[in-house]
């Protein structure tokens, strides 16, 4: 179906599943777009996150009364501007990243300053960036009844520390936000984000009594059981990947987290952005503190006082 956007006529593929519409991002979802999902209750419209493609659906995502956020990255609030009228709900724990720019850069670990600056500028011209602050927490276990149809908040964190799962009956589609399987694998490098409750969340997932499953990114919609569970342990083996390979290099010789974070744990030598740096230390930290908690690395310290990391 072609849809009317400000600027020119975009395609954007549409599923249904009863009340509740997914709309495809652009790349599927890709980052920086994502997938947006539109539940038509009999009293309410709602809408779960905004990714950049909400800017083209036009007044079936701008007649939105209720947003439901899963999480708070500024990919899942790019449409946020354009409906001002809606009510905006966040996890507690996710709230003041969704209300303020100081909220959001603690989120992610970012120091204010000149370098902050240029990021919010980037991310007011390229996600249409604008806090929040009549956004209002809700807890886990929250529901919203929208008509036939209502929402219900399964707190899932890890991603970050309010990442949550919204489960809309009775048509049975789990929304799993940043539990987006993709090849990557999960993302726990924020300020905010921990990978025990990553590690926990993933595998209460299948928990979840759903029919259909919704990624923000990439995958999209899963409506095969099996097919969404083999993903989804894929998914979660990266983890202990990444910890294998941190053993291997500890192997050969020690290292200190800055040797370890110009390695690359995450993303591919040469790839560079403001938050790699950053979130390559917060990532392999936490898998420091796993495997000297298993007692299958040591810490030390070297000449110049600096800690340095070596295999039990």
């Amino acid at each position: 179906m072609t849809l009317t956007t400000d600027h020119a006529p975009v395609e954007i593929q549409r599923q249904h599943f009863g009340r509740v519409t997914v709309f495809r991002g652009a790349k599927g979802g890709k980052y920086p777009d994502g997938n947006q999902i539109m539940i038509a209750g009999s009293d309410t419209l709602a809408a779960l996150d905004t990714p950049l493609v909400a800017n083209h659906i036009g007044v079936e995502f701008d007649a939105a009364e209720l947003v439901v956020m899963g999480h708070v990255h500024e990919d899942h609030m790019a449409g946020l501007n354009r409906i001002p009228q809606a009510k905006v709900f966040v996890h507690q724990a996710d709230l003041p990243a969704a209300q303020s720019w100081e909220g959001l850069l603690a989120t992610f670990g970012w120091a204010d300053g000149a370098l902050a600056e240029t990021l919010r500028a980037k991310l007011e011209a390229e996600f249409f960036y604008a806090p929040r602050p009549d956004a209002k927490g809700y807890e886990d276990g929250e529901a919203w009844e929208l008509g036939e149809t209502r929402i219900s908040a399964i707190h899932m964190p890890g991603h970050t520390a309010g990442h949550t799962v919204l489960l809309i009956e009775p048509e049975g589609v789990a929304f799993i936000g940043d539990i987006d399987l993709t090849g990557f694998g999960p993302y726990y490098g924020d300020a905010c984000s921990n990978l025990a409750d990553f590690r926990r969340s993933l595998a209460r997932l299948p928990e979840v009594d759903a029919k259909v499953w919704v990624t923000s990114h990439h995958k999209g919609i899963y409506t095969d059981r099996p097919a969404f569970l083999r993903d989804l342990q894929r998914f979660a083996a990266a983890i202990d990947t990444r910890e294998q390979r941190i053993l291997d290099w500890l192997a050969q010789q020690p290292l200190t987290l800055s040797q370890m974070v110009e390695k690359r744990l995450l993303y591919p030598l040469g790839f560079d952005a403001p938050w790699v740096l950053g979130a390559e230390a917060r990532s392999i930290s936490q898998h420091l503190d796993e495997l000297l908690a298993a007692d299958q690395i040591q810490k030390e310290n070297n000449a110049a006082g600096e800690a340095i990391y070596l295999r039990a």
